[in-house]
């Protein structure tokens, strides 16, 4: 079997343990981020049925997957970086969720751009769960009316929140402050956990994990 499916089949095992274990309601999604890793890395897993895929960069994206994405009406593409408004128009084309919505003028323009293309995408705001400065995000304190702004004024489908917790490893404290601030709001996903904390992610009911280097090895 190839590595990449090997290593998808363990963490799918993983994933399905502590769900059974902790009798969590939701099985997460593995988002296999696929950034920067060329397309007979990917394949195989695109073969074996395997559908959310994740990648940071526009071009890169629209490059790698306009053509599969014609063919293949399953597959589901995740913007997981920072989203530029002028790659705001590319990146409606081409994914199918954004995880980093995280100030108005985007969310002005993402509403403009998915009406003109006929497109419903699904997004997470993304939330500075502790105020980093040098991290994106909404703040804490602006979250609901962020929120609110992106229903009732641009009419936006915000399906969750997501975050990239604080390299500190006290990963468990800002998930459950997530998980928290998502049923603040009667959300139902969660976008979060990566390689290095995707079970402490899942424990605090994390339903999309996004994961890279576990399935696909070290980017060069």
């Amino acid at each position: 079997m190839h590595i990449t499916l090997n290593n998808l089949k363990s963490i799918n095992d993983e994933i399905k343990e502590i769900v059974n274990r902790k009798q969590l309601k939701i099985t997460p999604n593995i988002i296999a981020v696929s950034k920067t890793f060329p397309l007979d890395k990917i394949l195989p897993i695109i073969e074996s049925g395997h559908v959310h895929f994740g990648e940071n960069k526009v071009q890169e994206a629209l490059a790698k997957w306009t053509e599969h994405k014609k063919k293949n009406q399953n597959l589901k593409l995740h913007m997981i970086g920072k989203l530029q408004s002028n790659k705001v128009k590319d990146a409606v084309k081409v994914f199918d969720y954004i995880h980093s919505l995280d100030n108005q003028k985007l969310a002005d323009n993402l509403a403009k751009h998915q009406t003109n293309l006929n497109r419903n995408l699904e997004y997470f705001i993304q939330v500075n769960i502790a105020n980093e400065v040098q991290k994106s995000g909404i703040p804490v304190n602006e979250l609901e009316p962020f929120y609110n702004y992106c229903v009732n004024e641009v009419k936006l489908k915000i399906i969750g929140l997501m975050v990239i917790p604080p390299n500190d490893s006290k990963y468990a404290k800002y998930f459950k402050s997530l998980n928290e601030l998502s049923k603040s709001l009667a959300l139902k996903n969660l976008s979060m956990g990566m390689s290095a904390d995707y079970v402490e992610a899942i424990k605090h009911e994390s339903t999309f994990v996004r994961i890279g280097s576990s399935i696909f090895g070290p980017r060069s």
